[in-house]
């Protein structure tokens, strides 16, 4: 089992989007977040930053990640930042069935260690955590779940990959694994992530029985 991290284990999409969504607006792209979220969910910071330098036409700062990441977090320890809805017990459920867990997530090893930690969810999953920065190509590339896949000793085959962007479905179906896509969030675009691949879920509690042996 493969899990993303933002959306899927962390409620972090909205908080994040927003943030990103703000800090652009001074250099001259004005996206809603609606708007962020539709185009940069689920891929790496740094293609991220690439997709908004191409359409600005030109680079951003060299402290614009540093500082809008501050500023992230901090928004992160005020909200407080939660867990997804059910997903703690639907991990431990599946840990207890003997269901081998990993995350391989797009954000980078400090990020998730915050995020994760913040949430108490860090514990689960400890040592057997993957980031898009230890793989040449982030997602929808299936570099990331291979890695995960190879890390963890397992068939891509044998894998199920927990995802709620686009380019995560598309990366777990590139990768050759069966792909989950979380579809509880209101922000859900759920005719994509189906035409992507991806079976769709309204609710972590549901998720043991869907991937029961």
């Amino acid at each position: 089992m493969i899990f993303d991290c933002d959306g899927v284990l962390v409620d972090s999409e909205p908080l994040a989007n927003a943030s990103f969504s703000r800090a652009l607006q001074p250099h001259g792209l004005d996206w809603t977040v609606e708007e962020t979220m539709r185009r940069l969910m689920g891929r790496s910071l740094a293609s991220c930053i690439e997709i908004c330098e191409a359409e600005l036409g030109r680079k951003l700062p060299e402290d614009f990640l540093e500082k809008m990441q501050a500023v992230t977090y901090r928004h992160f320890c005020e909200a407080p930042l939660q867990p997804v809805a059910g997903v703690r017990a639907a991990i431990e459920a599946m840990q207890a069935s003997g269901l081998a867990t990993c995350v391989a997530s797009s954000g980078s090893p400090d990020k998730m260690r915050f995020t994760l930690g913040l949430t108490g969810l860090w514990e689960l999953f400890e040592g057997r955590i993957f980031s898009a920065s230890q793989v040449p190509r982030g997602k929808p590339f299936p570099d990331l779940f291979l890695h995960a896949a190879i890390a963890m000793d397992e068939q891509p085959f044998a894998c199920t990959v927990i995802e709620d962007s686009v380019p995560g479905i598309q990366a777990a179906r590139a990768a050759g694994m069966r792909a989950l896509a979380y579809a509880g969030a209101p922000y859900a675009d759920r005719a994509a992530l189906a035409a992507a691949g991806g079976e769709l879920f309204d609710d972590m509690a549901l998720l043991p029985a869907l991937v029961r042996p």
